[in-house]
């Protein structure tokens, strides 16, 4: 089987692991389950998660994290093989996950400056950078919004990692991705492409990071407007974890369409669900 697993709200929540599933996971690996973690996050390099999730005894290994920024680096390099310049509103991780790909990357809070602008006339005089791609920037400034609505108005690409207009933290819900994607949008009057959930290329991205077929996956993810969209999205099965944004008068409120393939409360009992899906 092919797991497709949320880490937020599902592995951990904040710093704190939900209780049992690292267990689950490791068991369900032992038998031979392909397990590849999905996530949302932009602001992280891919191999920054396998430290935090080998700490909670999580069954991980290199290439087998995909979150929103390396969906969209892989996504642009597959989409635009012939781009080269691509300008960043967002932070490190995604800088990364980019230049890993092969692009010429320069960040929207080195264009605001001074020195930036070096950059920038350079991308100018090339043609411009390619694609303007945002994710969350927790050092988010006027300028640098203007500098990747600019770009835009220009014409280059508009990419969304995400479009989760909220990201919870220990302290609560803050600002997500989503909302410097939407700033972007109503200055620009362009509509982006959205790599991350509920849009289905975060999960063919992770289905492919291991040889398979995002339909043959099972989602694991807490968010039923996130994580159990997607799964409809790419045609999978999926199971909706009662341990983080979603709750069961959300869930009771859909219609059958809408509804997971099963539903966990904890640990036993994704355990127990997927070994019913086992035998179907």
């Amino acid at each position: 089987m092919l797991l497709l697993v949320d880490l937020d709200g599902v592995v951990y929540r904040g710093a704190d692991p939900v209780p049992g599933v690292a267990t689950v996971l490791a068991d369900r690996a032992a038998r031979g389950d392909d397990v590849v973690y999905v996530t949302n996050n932009s602001m992280h390099y891919g191999a920054d998660y396998l430290t935090r999730l080998r700490a909670m005894s999580a069954p991980v290994a290199e290439g087998r994290v995909v979150s929103s920024a390396r969906a969209t680096a892989i996504w642009l390099r597959e989409h635009d093989p012939d781009a080269q310049r691509v300008l960043v509103l967002g932070a490190g991780g995604l800088e990364r996950e980019l230049r890993d790909v092969g692009f010429d990357v320069v960040t929207c809070a080195h264009a605001a400056t001074r020195a930036g602008q070096e950059a920038i006339d350079g991308f100018e005089a090339a043609g411009g950078p390619h694609a303007v791609v945002v994710g969350l920037d927790p050092q988010l400034t006027y300028l640098r919004l203007a500098v990747a609505a600019d770009a835009v108005r220009a014409g280059a690409r508009f990419i969304a990692t995400n479009r989760d207009p909220v990201y919870p933290t220990e302290r609560g819900l803050r600002p997500g991705a989503g909302s410097l994607v939407a700033a972007v949008e109503a200055t620009t009057g362009v509509v982006p492409v959205s790599i991350g959930k509920p849009a289905p290329h975060l999960l063919e991205a992770a289905a492919h990071a291991v040889g398979r077929q995002p339909q043959e996956a099972v989602m694991i993810g807490d968010g039923l407007l996130t994580d159990i969209a997607a799964a409809r999205a790419i045609g999978c099965r999926s199971v909706l974890m009662l341990t983080g944004v979603s709750t069961r008068a959300q869930l009771d409120a859909l219609t059958v369409a809408e509804r997971p393939t099963g539903v966990a409360r904890d640990a036993a009992d994704l355990a127990r669900v997927l070994g019913d899906l086992d035998a179907r």
